[in-house]
């Protein structure tokens, strides 16, 4: 997670057409692992990506928005909203078990 004047942005590794929807903790590189049934087509699962996100994290989906990798499986997803208390909200959820 990288704190930006109006938000967060937080890199993204994406496994469409996964089993079940989910989020795993980051892994080496530092990207948050997330999981959705969604195909990769039309932008199907980037928008099970943001839906997901949005659900887990409690926060709208006009929040988000992808900056770069919209066509890839390493995405940069900027949150809009006040920095200090995204990376609060989000450590919280994204914490390893």
């Amino acid at each position: 997670m990288v704190p930006v004047r109006d938000g967060v942005v937080v890199n993204v590794k994406v496994t469409p057409r996964a089993r079940q929807d989910r989020i795993d903790p980051p892994g080496p590189d530092q990207a948050l692992r997330v999981r959705v049934t969604a195909p990769a087509d039309d932008g199907k699962a980037n928008a099970a990506v943001i839906a997901l996100l949005a659900k887990s994290w409690d926060l709208p989906r006009s929040a988000f928005s992808i900056t770069t990798g919209a066509t890839s499986r390493r995405k940069r997803i900027h949150i809009q909203g006040e920095p200090a208390a995204l990376i609060r909200r989000l450590t919280t959820h994204t914490a390893a078990p």
